[in-house]
């Protein structure tokens, strides 16, 4: 089951368990160590080679030691999840992308698991040195961290392959059967805010069916009871990736949110004070973003929707 909110702003239940990844989708578990070392690692069928000016800004500390201890939980695809059933190897769009984040600074970026409602008490006992687990860059929560921003992620709009039905926004829903998952913050979006939204337009109401779980929501599209689901973009994009070889469902792409609606940053923390490591990390995801490594990242898991032009630190502050 997907978690039920747009971002991961409590404690999440495991998501989607027992996922697992493309074949041939992420060699950077397997090739981790040799960041290191100072060889090139492959990620997403790219080569990465060390960045010398963003390695320049790491802390002298980390720098010496070649690696920093990263905190994240999963399943929570496509973030984090195990690479099959009954493996302890992490893969997932976070996973790749610290290992190129990584490389690109020429030291290993060692995940392991914690607890989600454990990481930031972890970071300040000093258990680990940096969290990417698909954490809202939330304004609270800059009080104890600092955020690289690395995505935003909103609610997405999954359909049938081809789109039957034309469904360009979330207006076009307004009369629509839609199905959902209970008790999750997409059935709070539709009642409190496109409702009132299709009644402005002089358009009937959405007529919105819960269900358990998103597969269940996902289920009454294939069967005809539904012209369309709502989950988080990024699920739904893995979704639509991974189902029957991307036979079965299409994300709808609205130009006017290309994150998903009402979407919020998502960001790698690192304890407030370690300002350093964050620059450094930083300039290091930049750096995968002008090559067109951050986006390859991305396309393999189906999320290029929540993908951001610039890396920026603690952009949610800046946006208040």
């Amino acid at each position: 089951m997907f978690a039920p909110t747009t971002t991961r702003t409590a404690l999440v239940v495991a998501a989607l368990a027992g996922a697992t990844v493309l074949a041939g989708c992420s060699t950077a578990a397997s090739s981790a160590d040799s960041a290191a070392e100072g060889d090139a690692v492959e990620v997403a069928g790219i080569e990465i080679a060390v960045d010398e000016a963003a390695a320049e800004l790491l802390p002298a500390d980390i720098a010496e030691a070649g690696s920093v201890k990263v905190a994240t939980d999963a399943p929570y695809a496509p973030f984090e999840m195990f690479l099959e059933e009954g493996s302890d190897e992490l893969t997932g769009v976070d996973v790749d992308l610290g290992h190129a984040i990584g490389a690109k600074l020429g030291i290993d970026f060692a995940f392991e698991q914690q607890a989600f409602d454990g990481i930031i008490p972890a970071l300040q006992a000093g258990n680990f040195d940096v969290t990417i687990s698909a954490m809202t860059s939330s304004v609270e929560r800059m009080e104890v961290l600092t955020f690289v921003d690395y995505s935003a992620s909103g609610t997405g709009i999954l359909t049938s392959a081809g789109n039957p039905e034309g469904i360009e926004g979330y207006l076009d829903l307004c009369g629509q059967d839609v199905a959902v998952q209970a008790a999750t913050s997409q059935v709070d979006l539709v009642t409190d805010v496109w409702q009132g939204e299709c009644e402005a337009e002089g358009l009937d109401p959405i007529a919105l069916a819960e269900f358990p779980s998103d597969a269940d929501a996902q289920l009454a599209i294939t069967s005809g009871k539904a012209v369309a689901s709502l989950l988080t973009k990024p699920s739904a994009g893995y979704v639509a990736k991974t189902t029957n070889d991307g036979a079965t469902f299409e994300v709808v792409e609205d130009p006017s949110a290309p994150n998903g609606y009402d979407a919020t940053l998502n960001g790698i923390g690192v304890l407030a004070e370690n300002e350093e490591l964050a620059e450094a990390i930083r300039a290091a995801l930049q750096s995968l973003m002008d090559d067109g490594t951050y986006e390859a990242i991305l396309d393999q898991y189906g999320v290029t929707g929540i993908g951001i032009d610039e890396a920026t630190i603690n952009g949610a502050a800046d946006a208040k």
